[in-house]
């Protein structure tokens, strides 16, 4: 056996998607299943999912006393993450830390330069490949600067990136470790007593949405698994890990047509109870109206769609190639399928009004998603729109890139508007919708009952959910769901007494 890995999740919280479950560090998975493979004792330690604080987090590391400690990050958890790989090194000085995911890709050079960085090396681009050879150059006293895909400092402490890794070509050859997940610790609280996954059918997207990181680290390509990898995975996780119910992480699982219909076929023969939740673009969803009766049947449950913005100049500035009415007509066909349709809309952009946020929650209405977030952009610091929008940036504290609080100043507003406006339209539309529950179809009237409770006990939405209940016109049953939220969970799945069993 090689040296020993620790891989930790940075323990960051904001009350999105957290509100919903606890979800499986899935690249953290995929970056183990290629240490294994190679060789190396790799152990995962989700201090997000186990709401570990930072005593707890200590502990391990000492208990654990791994050789190598690496984490991921995106740009809101990327101040969390630093610190971890800090506090790694004050717990064990001679510890080599490594840092992965969507931001250190693009931001190595701030990262590495910063004073008293404790990040040794950024694992660019995918990391099955690229982890166990940078360890294995490290291990054997080889040049780590000839491993490709990574950036580091040299003597003078400048930082500098190797040649990038060519993308994985063969995605069903690297299976994730899945046997190194603490499979308690994860279920989805709208079916109790699930074990949730998070799993991936492909990576990439050949969009070229100004705001998305995705298609900037993908370089706007996409590969995918085989249709039998994929349904295989479900079943390995379904039947010997428990899991019910998994999260889809592609950006466009859907993508080839004949490949999706080969899932649907397979995962309709196997019957094998298993539901999921996915994401896809509006396009695919009109592609495949007269198919979407199969999604039901074959276990999908819930659909995201990115509507983004009502508004078709906005989309155009965003780049994101779909027109309004499409969105419109999406929705509608996932709702006739018996499916939960969700979507957001990105606000706050510089030319941005209360008015113009209040005709956007109408608009939402009119479109009828079960589900809809209000949320405000975040322009990463690599994407495209950002140089658009960095004059009217107000704030670089990434921990608040997070979708929810406000960093952008629109000209007409203040961030602290945007932020109430944006809880205004929330009431509204949650509102509107929870009046017609008696209206919905019995699967639909369960799941958003049990959503309500969730969004109103421990979400950020909370508090904006407080003032509803008392509301002239709300259903007697609404008001009794929530006036018990925030007891009706069990203690057992309430993530403050994650808090208590793990600190």
């Amino acid at each position: 056996m090689k040296a020993k890995v620790l891989l930790m999740t940075p323990p960051y919280h904001c009350g999105v998607v957290e509100a919903a479950g606890t979800w499986v560090p899935l690249a953290l998975a995929s970056v183990a299943g290629g240490l294994s493979r190679a060789g190396y004792e790799v152990e995962i330690y989700d201090a997000m999912a186990k709401y570990s604080d930072w005593a707890a987090i200590e502990e391990k590391l000492r208990s654990s006393n791994p050789d190598f400690v690496g984490t991921t990050a995106f740009t809101a958890t990327v101040n969390d993450a630093v610190r971890a790989l800090a506090l790694a090194k004050r717990v064990k000085p001679g510890v080599v830390t490594l840092l992965g995911g969507i931001h250190p890709n693009f931001q190595w050079k701030e990262l590495l330069e910063a004073e008293d960085s404790p990040v040794d090396y950024v694992v660019r681009g995918e990391g099955e490949v690229t982890a166990p050879r940078l360890l294995d150059a490290i291990t054997c006293g080889e040049p780590p600067e000839r491993v490709r895909g990574i950036a580091l400092r040299d003597a003078s402490g400048r930082a500098f990136a190797t040649a990038s890794r060519p993308l994985i070509e063969d995605l069903d050859a690297h299976p994730a470790a899945w046997e190194l997940l603490d499979w308690k610790d994860y279920t989805f609280y709208p079916r109790p007593g699930s074990v949730s996954g998070l799993i991936s059918s492909s990576r990439g997207c050949t969009e070229a949405c100004s705001f998305c990181s995705q298609q900037k680290f993908w370089s706007q390509s996409w590969r995918a698994k085989s249709p039998e990898a994929f349904v295989g995975e479900i079943e390995l996780l379904r039947k010997e890990f428990g899991v019910s119910i998994a999260m889809v992480a592609d950006e466009t699982p859907t993508k080839d047509r004949a490949r999706w219909r080969r899932i649907l076929d397979l995962l309709i023969a196997r019957k094998l109870d298993f539901e999921l939740m996915l994401e896809t673009r509006v396009d695919d969803i009109l592609r495949d109206r007269d198919w979407l009766d199969d999604y039901r049947r074959a276990g999908i449950m819930h659909i995201y769609v990115g509507v983004e913005s009502g508004s078709q100049e906005t989309l155009d500035t965003f780049k994101k190639n779909l027109k309004t009415e499409q969105s419109k007509e999406a929705i509608k066909l996932i709702n006739e399928a018996g499916i939960i349709s969700e979507t957001a809309f990105v606000l706050g952009m510089p030319g941005e009004t209360p008015e113009s946020i209040r005709r956007t929650t109408d608009l939402a209405l009119e479109y009828g998603p079960d589900m809809a977030f209000f949320m405000a952009i975040a322009p990463w610091p690599y994407s495209d729109i950002y140089r658009e929008l960095k004059p009217l940036v107000e704030t670089d504290d990434y921990s608040l890139y997070n979708l929810v609080r406000a960093v952008v100043k629109p000209r007409a507003m203040t961030r602290a508007e945007v932020e109430a406006e944006l809880a205004s339209a929330f009431r509204k539309f949650y509102m509107h919708r929870l009046k017609g529950l008696e209206k919905m179809p019995p699967f639909k009237r369960e799941y958003m009952l049990a959503v309500t409770r969730l969004l109103a006990s421990h979400s950020y939405l909370k508090e904006q959910m407080k003032g509803m209940g008392g509301s002239a016109g709300m259903p007697e049953e609404v008001l009794r769901v929530l006036g018990a939220a925030g007891v009706a969970l069990t203690e057992a799945a309430r993530p403050g007494s994650a808090d208590k069993k793990h600190a």
